[in-house]
């Protein structure tokens, strides 16, 4: 079900903003994973509670774990934290995935450790992501895997309450997120797990990066120092107490807001050492003329209105592209943006969703192989339409900022990442100067 179009208002001047944001969608999910498999009962603290991480939680408690909510002693009025009690694997249940990528990959390897069948199903949009890579790789190990032939959504793991596990080669150029799936679940298998990327160039290496500290936060012995091969020794996993840093990705919109609109946004909390890869926003706002300061746990961006192109390289951070197309959008040269030709398998083809909706505002849009090449002309104001993708919500609002008067379509589908975007936005743009 959409929800009602939303009119952004317009910024009447340079922004003076703080924006403090949740956590971390892909750290919350990979600690409920890991919490899930430990040896005892962890508490993940702050954790984001979106779309995504609920469907997380409830498909762990479908698998048998326990994933209940604890009041913080620190701050009884914040989010409660999750008490997670490790699961005693059982099947029989289906699990619903949404639209969530970490939800259809991370836990097929879960479910092969369970004594009987688990289906896997989810959106609409769900049924077209790519997941052959994540059954093709179950299937080497020795698990069955029913799909219909068709490489995706729906299907049904049937496990027989353990996996061998071994050396298993994928082609992770489509998602890091199968390689991490694998890892995730390694340690509790037999042998643990040694899997090899062997294809094109592997997209997002930081949330494989991000996957592995998290196995060490947990006591797993993992060895990466091989390109493309990453070994999970078998072994017991420790309970975690982990308080979930901020989601960098999801801070990008409002800080390419500052860069369009003027002025000052600053996100607290920002870790001065981090594997999400969206913090890489730091340096793309950097090329393209924004004022760019990290103290102490701040992050500050400070523009003056008129973003610069630039040619850039996103392969290790696509989940940034569509704010930046946006911010190319609205800059004062054209733009290139390579290195993301996969991000036409995520929730919508997004080299096309950007490309059409970007075009519908004014903008030329090239699509390219890997990418797109974006030349800015005088925007005028349309319907950006959004395809059920949480990230074209983000693009469209920073859009909204550069032509006022732009409708947004459904921007409840934000609440995947961020339940309470459209709040956090309307707030930071009524702090512009008259």
């Amino acid at each position: 079900m959409t929800s009602p179009d939303w009119h952004p208002p317009a910024a009447s001047g340079p922004l003076d903003a703080t924006v403090t944001l949740p956590g971390s969608k892909s750290l919350t999910n990979r600690y409920l994973v890991l919490a899930a498999l430990a040896s005892g009962t962890s508490r993940l603290r702050r954790p984001l509670r979106s779309r995504d991480t609920e469907l997380m939680a409830q498909a762990l408690r479908q698998l048998g774990a326990g994933v209940d909510d604890a009041t913080s002693s620190a701050n009884a009025l914040a989010s409660p934290d999750w008490l997670v009690t490790p699961a005693t694997l059982r099947g029989g249940r289906a699990i619903d995935c949404g639209l969530a990528g970490t939800v259809m990959r991370f836990l097929p390897p879960v479910a092969a450790l369970a004594d009987s069948p688990v289906t896997f199903d989810g959106d609409e949009h769900a049924r077209v992501r790519p997941m052959a890579a994540t059954i093709d790789a179950l299937r080497d190990l020795g698990v069955d895997v029913d799909d219909g032939g068709t490489g995706t959504l729906p299907f049904v793991v049937t496990g027989g309450g353990s996996v061998g596990g071994g050396r298993v080669v994928v082609d992770a150029s489509a998602s890091s997120q199968f390689v991490s799936a694998l890892l995730l679940a390694g340690s509790r298998f037999e042998e643990g797990i040694t899997v090899v990327h062997e294809g094109e160039q592997l997209p997002s290496l930081p949330h494989i990066e991000m996957t592995v500290e998290t196995l060490r936060d947990a006591g797993a012995e993992v060895d990466d120092c091989e390109p493309h091969t990453w070994r999970v020794e078998p072994g017991e996993l420790l309970p975690l107490d982990v308080t979930v840093e901020p989601d960098l990705s999801n801070a990008a919109p409002f800080l390419a807001a500052a860069v369009v609109a003027g002025g000052t946004v600053v996100v607290p909390d920002w870790p001065q050492h981090t594997t999400q890869a969206g913090d890489r926003i730091r340096d793309v706002l950097d090329q393209m003329g924004a004022e760019v300061r990290l103290d102490a746990h701040t992050l500050t961006v400070i523009g003056d209105g008129s973003p610069h192109g630039v040619d850039i390289d996103l392969s290790d951070a696509a989940e940034l592209t569509p704010v930046v197309a946006a911010l190319a959008g609205c800059a004062d040269g054209p733009s290139i943006i390579r290195g993301v030709g996969h991000i036409r398998g995520h929730e919508t083809d997004r080299i096309a969703a950007l490309s059409r909706e970007l075009g519908a505002l004014g903008v030329e849009v090239t699509e390219r192989e890997d990418g797109l090449r974006i030349d800015p002309q005088p925007l005028r104001p349309a319907t950006f339409h959004t395809y059920a993708d949480h990230r074209m919500v983000m693009a469209g609002a920073v859009m909204s900022v550069a032509a006022p008067g732009t409708v947004i379509e459904d921007p409840g589908t934000v609440a995947k990442t961020v339940p309470d975007f459209v709040g956090l936005w309307e707030s930071m743009i009524g702090t512009s100067a008259p």
